[in-house]
């Protein structure tokens, strides 16, 4: 289970700490990867940003670079999305997923994400 915390509503260069918090999954305890997603309306689900849990290898997307910060709670299972100089581009619904692998550049590919949290919805105006 993945649950994800932390969005809400901020002005164009504010600030948010995403939470996605992973409970019950069988690869906890090794390495697996997760990644944050974003998904605009009408737009599709983008990888924003990975890492390897326990391993500390990140991935960012080139429209996270130098604003997102993505930090892990190893001993906590939980997985942190730091979003800076927030634009109005950056809404949507973020979703955190996990699979179980050591490879960080797949921590934000689409295909083969094995578990999906519910998602917490950010907007920016």
């Amino acid at each position: 289970q993945l649950v994800e915390s932390g969005g809400g509503s901020v002005e164009a260069g504010g600030s948010l700490r995403l939470s996605c918090a992973v409970s019950g999954y069988p690869h906890i305890g090794s390495t697996f990867c997760v990644g944050w997603f974003r998904q605009a309306p009408g737009q599709e689900r983008e990888g924003v940003a990975g890492t390897v849990v326990h391993g500390f290898t990140t991935y960012y997307s080139d429209s996270a670079k130098g604003r997102f910060t993505i930090s892990q709670d190893s001993a906590k299972n939980t997985v942190y999305l730091e979003m800076n100089d927030l634009k109005p581009v950056d809404s949507g619904m973020y979703y955190c997923a996990a699979r179980g692998s050591n490879v960080v550049a797949l921590a934000t590919t689409l295909i083969g994400m094995e578990f999906w949290g519910e998602g917490t919805q950010v907007t920016v105006s």
